[in-house]
């Protein structure tokens, strides 16, 4: 079991001892891939951890870009959270629906917002159930919390600024995604992409940074797994992955072994690969 760190992630044990923390706020930030027929608001509507908001990572996005979920205006996430009831004073919890896959997401936004007293639940709802832990299935009473933000903007990257590391390998790009999709053996979920990746960028698929319950590794055995796919991590870093979701995975990764010098590609392959101008690399390397 990882260390608990309320500022990047908590185990279901710490979670339920403050469960009734009057400053405890906790979102469910459950999102699927379309193939996966899952709604996340009805799964939500149905059972959801005691006290959870819901967190639409599709709705909370900047719906002036034709890019899937990219971050959204500073005063759009203000103004949603605080309708939430969670804002500046507050411990944010964030889980989701599989275990660990958009949970990260949320943390990540969360910084990039300035705020950090936010962690990811490890094992997420699956290991929260499995254990036996109770559910409700109505939403909390809420009301308006302020929240002050200072957008990071360090922590995250255009596809300029990737295209010019992949071209200068002063990053490590580190790409989510599955070593199938990396390769370009794979076609992508969404249509109209090319098929590869970035060049000089590096596959650690987000799964392999996981143990066989859905919870995060331990930080050695995280280094272990950046190291044995090639990545320096003496080099500062930027993620990526599909569209911006996994790719937190392993920002959060990074961060639980140390390592803070890492940014976000927000447009991700869903940007990438649908520039015919931008190169592509197919295969392993």
């Amino acid at each position: 079991m990882a260390q608990d760190d309320p500022k990047t992630l908590v185990s279901t044990d710490w979670l339920a001892a403050h469960l009734k923390d009057p400053d405890l706020r906790i979102l469910d930030a459950s999102w699927y891939l379309p193939d996966m027929n899952r709604d996340p608001r009805a799964n939500y509507d149905a059972a959801h951890i005691p006290g959870a908001r819901f967190f639409d990572i599709n709705e909370i996005s900047d719906n002036r870009s034709d890019l899937p979920h990219m971050a959204p205006p500073v005063e759009k996430f203000m103004s949603r959270l605080r309708a939430m009831g969670v804002g500046d004073g507050h411990q944010v919890v964030v889980y989701d629906g599989m275990g660990m896959f958009s949970a990260a997401r949320v943390w990540w936004l969360f910084r990039l917002m300035g705020q950090f007293d936010i962690a990811v639940l490890d094992g997420g709802l699956p290991k929260w159930l499995a254990e036996g832990r109770p559910t409700e299935d109505m939403p909390p009473i809420v009301r308006d919390r302020h929240m002050t933000v200072r957008r990071q903007n360090q922590m995250v990257k255009d596809v300029t600024q990737v295209a010019s590391a992949s071209k200068l390998c002063d990053y490590e790009i580190i790409d989510a995604r599955s070593p199938g999709r990396f390769r370009g053996d794979e076609p992508e979920p969404r249509e109209g992409l090319r098929a590869g990746h970035i060049p000089n960028s590096r596959n650690v698929h987000y799964a392999t940074l996981l143990t066989e319950d859905g919870t995060m590794k331990s930080a050695p055995a995280l280094r272990e797994a950046f190291e044995a796919a090639g990545v320096d991590l003496t080099k500062p870093a930027i993620t990526t992955c599909g569209s911006g979701v996994t790719a937190a995975i392993l920002s959060l990764a990074m961060e639980r072994i140390g390592k803070t010098d890492h940014a976000l590609y927000d447009g991700s392959w869903a940007e990438w690969g649908m520039f015919p101008t931008v190169p592509v690399a197919t295969g392993d390397a």
